[in-house]
This record gives structure tokens, sequence and C-alpha cells, in this order.
């Protein structure tokens, strides 16, 4: 071969090395790009799904506030109405509870 023709092919090798390592680099560039961006959609689709989550745990928490209040209301109805039935039923249910407490430690 002639000196001319290895420098010849050493300028198309050199110059082969520079496009390739353009192409890797534009390559490199969009891939981050594309990753930022796919990153960004999913931040917002998270903190989207964490509002969601938080407006209606809100909104059960309220609805299961009035159903206490309501509950509450009725107990202290019922109470009121017969006094002594109700000391009677929270008495049993203590023994009861006592009874399943106790269990435990004799065996």
């Amino acid at each position: 071969m002639s000196d001319a023709t290895v420098d010849k092919t050493v300028r198309a090798a050199r110059s082969a090395i520079r496009s390739t390592t353009e192409a890797a680099s534009d390559a490199v560039d969009q891939a981050e790009h594309s990753l930022s961006d796919a990153a960004r959609r999913i931040e917002k689709a998270v903190t989207e799904s964490v509002e969601q989550i938080r407006n209606h745990s809100k909104a059960y928490v309220s609805e299961a506030s009035d159903h206490i209040d309501d509950a509450q209301r009725y107990v202290a109805g019922r109470v009121r109405e017969q006094p002594i039935a109700a000391t009677g039923i929270a008495v049993g249910i203590g023994v009861l509870i006592g009874l399943l407490l106790a269990g435990g430690r004799n065996r």
C-alpha cells in the first residue's frame, strides 16, 4: 500500500470515528431529554394521584364522622330512655371482655 492510500484510509477512519462519536453524543442527549420528560410526567401523575386520594379521604373522614355522631346521639338517647338496661348491658360487656382477656392468662 502506498503512503497516500494509508493517509486516505486514516483520514476516513478518523472521520468515521468523529461521526460515530457525534451520533453517540446526540443519542445520549436525546435519551437524557426523553428520560427527563418521562420523569416530569411521572411526577405530575403521582402528584395528581396523591391529591385525589387526599380529597377522597377527606370526604370519607367527614362521612365517617357524621355516622359516628349519629350513632353517639342514638346511643345517648337510648341510655337516657332506659338507664338501668344500658347499665346492665355495659356491665355485661365489661364482664365478657374481662373473661376474654383473662382467659389467655389461665392457660
